[in-house]
Order: C-alpha cells, then sequence, then structure tokens
C-alpha cells in the first residue's frame, strides 16, 4: 500500500538485503490495474503477485476477488501473502507476530462470504453478524488461493489448510527438495497435490523444463516497470519461448 521513508525492515526481511527498489512505491492498486485490464483482455489470466492479505479488510477483500472474477469471466489467480514490511505492517494496526493468524482468519472469512447466501464468522481477529454479500466468484467454489511465501513448516501448514497452490521466488531456497517436502504434506493430509507456480525464473527453455519435470504448473516470468518499446520486445521473447516449449 505504501513504503514508509524509515526503510527499517531490509527488503524481503532480509539481512544485507539490497535496497529496496523505488518502483515499491509507486505501484498501482492490484484490483484497479486488473479490471482495466480484465476489460480488454478475454483469455489472460488475472494474478496478484501478492495481495498484503493481513494488512485488508477481509469484508472488503472479498468483495474485491468476486467482483473482478465476475468481471473476467473466472480468470482470477489470487495470490496472497504474509508480508514482510513492518513497518507498513504496524501503520494497518498489524503486528508483524500476528500476520499469519489474521491471514489465516481474514482467507477463511472470505470463504463463507464467496461460498454462502448467508455468511457469518467468529474468530478471534475476524468477525460479522450473519451477512448477505454478491457477486459470488464465477470460479467455484472461489478462484485459486496461491500463497507465496518461504519453505518451512507453518507456510506449508496453511497451504494444506486452506489454500490451492504455493508460489516461491526461485533462488531463495533449494526448491525442488521442498516440492517434495509440501506435497508429502498434503498427501498426509488426505489432499491431492498442491499446484506449483513459480516467480523470478530465468527465461530459459532449460530451467523450465526443469521445473515442469518436478512438476510446476506455471512459471512467472518478470516484466519491468519501464517504457512499451523496452516491454513490448521482451513479451514478444517470451512469446517465442513458450512457442518453443510449446507450452500456453
Amino acid at each position: 500500500s505504501h513504503i514508509p521513508v524509515s526503510r527499517r525492515t531490509p527488503w524481503g526481511g532480509v539481512k544485507d538485503a539490497s535496497p529496496l527498489p523505488e518502483y515499491y512505491a509507486r505501484t498501482h492498486d492490484q484490483f484497479v490495474a486488473l479490471a482495466a485490464a480484465a476489460a480488454v483482455t478475454t483469455t489472460l489470466k488475472l494474478g496478484t503477485g501478492i495481495t498484503l492479505v493481513a494488512q485488508r479488510d477481509p469484508i472488503w477483500l472479498a468483495k474485491q476477488v468476486a467482483s473482478l472474477d465476475t468481471i473476467s469471466n473466472g480468470r482470477v489467480l489470487f495470490g496472497i501473502g504474509y508480508g514482510w514490511n513492518k513497518e507498513e505492517m504496524a501503520d494497518h494496526g498489524v503486528g508483524y507476530l500476528a500476520r499469519r493468524a489474521i491471514l489465516r482468519e481474514n482467507i477463511l472469512a472470505m470463504k463463507e462470504l464467496w461460498t454462502r447466501d448467508v455468511a457469518s464468522f467468529d474468530g478471534e481477529h475476524v468477525r460479522f453478524e450473519p451477512s448477505w454479500q454478491w457477486p459470488k466468484p464465477v470460479q467455484k467454489p472461489h478462484p485459486p488461493i496461491i500463497l507465496g511465501g518461504a519453505a518451512g513448516p507453518r507456510t506449508f501448514g496453511d497451504i494444506v489448510e486452506f489454500c490451492d497452490g504455493w508460489m516461491p521466488i526461485v533462488g531463495r531456497h533449494d526448491l525442488f527438495d521442498k516440492i517434495d517436502v509440501l506435497q508429502e504434506a498434503a498427501a498426509a493430509a488426505g489432499r491431492d497435490p498442491i499446484e506449483l507456480t513459480v516467480s523470478g525464473a530465468k527465461p530459459e527453455p532449460a530451467v523450465i523444463e526443469r521445473f515442469a519435470e518436478a512438476g510446476v504448473s506455471r512459471v512467472v516470468l518478470g516484466i519491468p516497470p519501464r517504457a512499451a518499446d523496452d516491454v513490448l520486445p521482451r513479451l514478444d521473447r517470451y512469446a517465442a519461448l513458450l512457442d518453443e516449449l510449446g507450452g500456453t
């Protein structure tokens, strides 16, 4: 939502990280931007990467996601995350150590609003009386919920409990070992394999093919916030790569 200029928290919450890119302070609102994209496309998937769920009101957020899914005729991929910027969270009244619990309750409450004609919730962080809320999402029971977060028991526990996918960033972990751990946790809970998306992979056929062999179904390639004469040729290269791989 904003970047406090004190910058006490390093980028990504990682000690000795590189300076935070300046464009972090200049991003558009996700749902306004994606609604604009929905209006001029018909097949493009519309993903958030990521929505800081703990910093948002879950009742409004449920309506925003469902409205976007309706406007786009079911093209939303709801990428979510815990967040790392302690100062930003504090300005939203969210304690850093509470962010995981708040995210969990917010998502569970949103699922109630998406799937019930009369929804209510009574948790530690979220409470609302029996209520109506429309529209409901086009995708049933709701758009895929994809958690972007560091590999670990708590993250994997949340994914198995209330998410549909995992979206790690390439380079932060040995992802191939972690994928096996996640899928074992899903199997132990009686769930089908978790859908896998990776972000930040190199746009090279061998790299993408290796992820595909590991069960990754989607690779997100970066687009810089630059002028069209830089971005459009990059998109052309990505399209050629997609053709080479025979993907969609």
